[in-house]
């Protein structure tokens, strides 16, 4: 059975949406039969990659809304994050461009790295005040995790996986997704959001019951004796 998730490297709610499916997946009776299949996503592919507002400056900005009310919610995403398990400080993030960052979360996935870079770069994004349309910043974090720093250096100078990226945002685009996370389950069930372990934890059950192959199939005899 396999999970489809897009994400974008700079959404907070990405985070703690892997990190909660993540859990519901340790906790699946089937979760040696699951393939999950990340894919990336830009939310803003048009985003400046030059640092320039913070992420709750934007917020208040974009939505209209006063400091205040800036605070809580970015409150708010914090505690759902420590409920995932995640420590946010989002005062420091600093929205840009993502498209660079997921050309070496592809490059780590070619070295079979893929899941160590994601959680460094996201979690350089939340909890760190890293840049990561910065292509040093890139180079040293991906270094981090086991990847070549002129490897990545001479992919970033290049057009190395950009096709790779717009591929993914292509497929999603095809689907329908227009925001993330999004995760779908066997082809079929969208789960969408930072939802609890519960919701992916139901859907992938659901999804089983509806696509696993039929308990009586194969190395079996039925009643009229025939085998």
């Amino acid at each position: 059975m396999n999970v489809d998730i897009w994400s974008d490297l700079v959404c907070p709610w990405c985070y703690i949406g892997e990190r909660n499916f993540e859990t519901a997946l340790a906790g699946f009776a089937h979760r040696a039969h699951v393939e999950v299949r990340r894919h990336s996503f830009e939310l803003d592919p048009n985003g400046s990659t030059e640092p320039r507002l913070t992420l709750p400056d934007r917020h208040r900005l974009d939505l209209g809304v006063t400091v205040e009310q800036t605070k809580r919610n970015m409150a708010m995403v914090a505690e759902q994050a420590a409920a995932a398990g995640l420590t946010y400080d989002l005062a420091r993030a600093i929205p840009v461009n993502s498209f660079d960052a997921h050309r070496v979360l592809k490059l780590g996935e070619r070295a079979g790295v893929g899941e160590r870079v994601r959680t460094r770069l996201m979690g350089a994004y939340t909890s760190e005040g890293e840049i990561l349309s910065d292509h040093e910043t890139l180079v040293r974090l991906g270094a981090e995790c086991g990847l070549d720093p002129e490897e990545i250096r001479t992919m970033l100078k290049d057009t190395d996986l950009c096709d790779e990226v717009r591929d993914d945002e292509k497929e999603a685009r095809a689907l329908g997704i227009s925001g993330v996370p999004t995760f779908v389950v066997a082809g079929r069930y969208a789960v969408s959001g930072g939802r609890p372990p519960a919701a992916f934890a139901e859907a992938l059950e659901r999804s089983w019951r509806e696509t696993a192959p039929d308990a009586t199939e194969g190395g079996v005899c039925g009643t009229a004796g025939t085998c």
